[in-house]
């Protein structure tokens, strides 16, 4: 939604056309989260897809459907219960996403009652589960329905699953004759763990994370699935009554409590939105320490009369409302730092944390960067986080970047431990002993152990078997580690003797567990079709810090060839070294200038430190020459350099080049309407991916670009384009649709 207009520039028009996206993609959602718990959208992104969408509903009434999920609740049941039709409804909530929007309901409600602003009104606040909605009906004390939420009209009929729960009682006594208690099935971490382990043991499919278990669970067929389940469960309110439980939303889970059943502890009575937010703020900092998970907090108005008055929305009441934790943030306590080796030597922290669900996922460990980032400092020495260092145990904020890797992003140092020590960052290779060293100007500190360092070859191997490298079917990080600890592979020209040294080598492998004669016999063919590979994928596989799949593909264009990359990297060699003489002479007078009080003289001492190498001419030239290659620079030419001029490095990709035929990179077409242009694509491509869109412009001699600038030649529009369209617009940037674009590079 990034690129969407925002709803103030959207046409009515423009507004019908993405209306139907968004009711797909949320009817989508509710099907996966509700019916098949198996949900594809995190609750901030569910969220804001609902919000724009009741955004264009409020601008342009007259395009609101019935059946618009912004008027429904949940989904329909899923087939193989029994219908259970809810007496009083079961409806959602409103979200609340700050401050500002709890203050604002606060005010709607004393509006709304005709009260005045100044006037302090009493809420509860309470934890939101994240599990499993139900109803309990109980009859003269006896357990006798209990139903999932559904639709919010009709739910699943789950009894015999429900009275395998041990926090649900089959009978109470001294409730009303009709009593029906609602709450939230859940799993706690522990018990999700313990679950999955057990799964994991079996071989069967684990769970996503609790809220998935919790529900799954419920919705079996076979209730003696459900009571294997470590379900629990939490009562927060009611349905049908045949007398009150109280004259108050506190007095009525307190009732509840007192009939058997375990409300939230966290369950707090507060005056006005400054109490609810503090209490709000308490049960952040308690998050990751609860052992089961919640996605924020409840606020309703606790005198019931008022309640009654207020009344409901459609989908909500107008009484409550939910307000949401920011998106991807949790609390939750640092437990080790453990230290990885990777395949370029690198050391990388990782944070082993007390699991925590951020962003509908529970993590247990978040990248904490490198030695700096730990000691509170950027590479550059300055103040990161005011200059908090990172300790274990402390209590530190996870958060999820786009839902890809966790990191940390603060700790709290109220809550740190008085005896808690600054962390080492070891100066050793935990995997092999060798020194590991940080050069100048390098955020990194490197294990100089190479190929001897077990955890950098197995790290290389199974980068040079990924998809994007070699890709050989059947052999992947898990076959590459078994090899590797059996000493079948050390190095890559190993995978290509494989065969040759086992004789056959069907027999030892077909013995193998996991294997038999046809999955061996796959694995050598698959090995032999990769003998012939073109010279970018060979390139990307070896592994070379700072080379990319793009800047292979670059370099095999420049040179054409292997034979004229190596013959050209062994030439340029001393002025590689003599770059590396010139850098470590300009961080030299970097310091000496800075401890002086005047200006680095950087240009004469890096002609200084050159000609004092004696760099041959011919080096010089053919140094320039990879340096200014598009998309290569001085860095990569530098690791380039390394590689090949490492011994024993040189000798294993020597070694992999005698086994295999190298192709040359497809040509790129020199001519046509867009050979030499700039293009960028934007909003939704349809008739192809934005990945072979871009692949086909490369293949005609056009660079792509991600942002728009005055460099833009053309801007390829699909549905969505939203800023870059009007940054190009206003540019003068010729902007064309994906039928032109399909035209202009010779149709699909």
């Amino acid at each position: 939604m990034s690129e969407t207009p925002a709803i103030e520039n959207l046409t009515e028009a423009e507004a019908a056309a993405e209306l139907p996206a968004l009711i797909a993609a949320l009817e989508a959602a509710n099907t996966a989260y509700h019916t098949l718990d198996a949900p594809e959208l995190s609750d901030a992104d569910y969220d804001a897809l609902k919000r724009r969408l009741a955004a264009i509903e409020a601008r342009f009434p007259a395009l609101a459907r019935a059946d618009s999920p912004t008027r429904k609740i949940g989904a329909a049941v899923a087939e193989g219960f029994g219908k259970v039709t809810h007496e009083i409804r079961m409806l959602s909530l409103e979200n609340a996403f700050s401050d500002e929007d709890v203050a604002d309901f606060d005010l709607r409600v004393k509006s709304y009652l005709g009260l005045p602003e100044a006037t302090p009104l009493t809420y509860t606040a309470e934890p939101k589960i994240d599990g499993l909605s139900l109803s309990l009906r109980y009859e003269n004390g006896r357990l006798v329905q209990a139903a999932t939420r559904g639709d919010g009209e009709v739910g699943e009929n789950v009894t015999e699953n429900a009275r395998t729960i041990a926090d649900i009682p089959h009978e109470i006594t001294g409730a009303p004759a009709l009593l029906e208690v609602r709450g939230e099935v859940y799993i706690s971490h522990a018990d999700f763990a313990a679950l999955n382990a057990r799964a994991a043991q079996a071989g069967d499919k684990t769970f996503a994370n609790p809220r998935n278990a919790a529900a799954g669970s419920l919705r079996q067929l076979d209730a003696r699935i459900t009571a294997a389940r470590p379900l629990k469960f939490f009562a927060y309110a009611w349905g049908a009554l045949s007398e009150p439980l109280s004259d108050s939303q506190s007095g009525a889970i307190a009732r509840l409590a007192a009939l058997g059943f375990q409300t939230n502890p966290l369950t707090r009575s507060c005056r006005g939105p400054g109490e609810m937010l503090d209490h709000y703020r308490q049960i952040a900092q308690l998050r990751a320490s609860l052992g089961y998970d919640i996605d924020g907090v409840v606020y309703k108005v606790d005198d019931l009369a008022l309640q009654r008055r207020l009344g409901f929305r459609s989908t909500t009441p107008r009484w409550a409302i939910a307000h949401k934790f920011p998106a991807e943030l949790a609390w939750t306590r640092l437990e080790a730092i453990e230290i990885q080796v990777g395949r370029t030597g690198a050391l990388s922290p990782v944070a082993r944390l007390s699991p925590v669900t951020v962003g509908g996922v529970v993590v247990s460990n978040a990248t904490l960067h490198n030695e700096d980032y730990i000691a509170g400092r950027d590479a550059k020495g300055g103040a990161i986080r005011g200059g908090r260092d990172i300790r274990v145990g402390d209590w530190v904020q996870v958060y999820r970047a786009g839902d890809v890797i966790p990191k940390i992003a603060d700790v709290d140092l109220s809550r740190r431990d008085p005896a808690a020590q600054p962390f080492e960052f070891p100066t050793l290779c935990p995997v092999c002993g060798s020194e590991a060293i940080r050069e100048p100007g390098d955020a990194v500190r490197r294990c100089t152990g190479g190929l001897i360092c077990p955890a950098q070859a197995v790290e290389k191997l199974k980068h040079f078997v990924s998809r994007a490298a070699f890709d050989i079917e059947g052999l992947g990080a898990k076959q590459i580690e078994a090899f590797y600890a059996d000493g079948w592979i050390h190095e890559p020209a190993d995978i290509f003797t494989l065969r040759a040294r086992f004789g056959q080598g069907l027999q030892q492998l077909k013995n193998r567990e996991g294997w038999g004669e046809k999955s061996a016999q796959n694995l050598f063919e698959a090995i032999e079709t990769r003998r012939a590979i073109g010279l970018e994928r060979l390139i990307f596989a070896l592994g070379i810090r700072h080379c990319g799949e793009a800047a292979a593909r670059d370099v095999a264009q420049h040179y054409g060839s292997w034979e004229a990359m190596v013959a050209a990297l062994d030439l340029a060699r001393p002025a590689a070294l003599a770059q590396r003489a010139a850098d470590a002479a300009e961080e030299a007078e970097r310091a000496a200038a800075l401890t002086e009080g005047r200006r680095p003289r950087i240009t004469e001492t890096r002609a200084a430190a050159i000609a004092a190498h004696g760099l041959p001419a011919e080096a010089a030239a053919v140094w320039a020459d990879l340096g200014a290659t598009d998309g290569v620079g001085p860095v990569l030419a530098l690791s380039l350099s390394d590689a090949f001029a490492n011994p024993e490095e040189r000798s294993a990709i020597d070694r992999l080049a005698a086994e295999l035929t190298i192709l040359p990179p497809p040509a790129r077409a020199a001519s046509g309407e867009i050979a030499g242009l700039t293009l960028v694509f934007t909003g939704t491509l349809e008739r192809m991916t934005r990945a072979e869109a871009k692949a086909r412009a490369e293949s005609l001699g056009a660079k792509v670009a991600g942002s728009v600038s005055a460099k833009t030649d053309i801007l390829i529009a699909g549905p969505g384009a939203g800023s870059k369209a009007k940054k190009a617009a206003e540019l003068g940037i010729r902007v064309i649709d994906e039928d032109d674009w399909i035209a202009l590079a010779g149709g699909i």
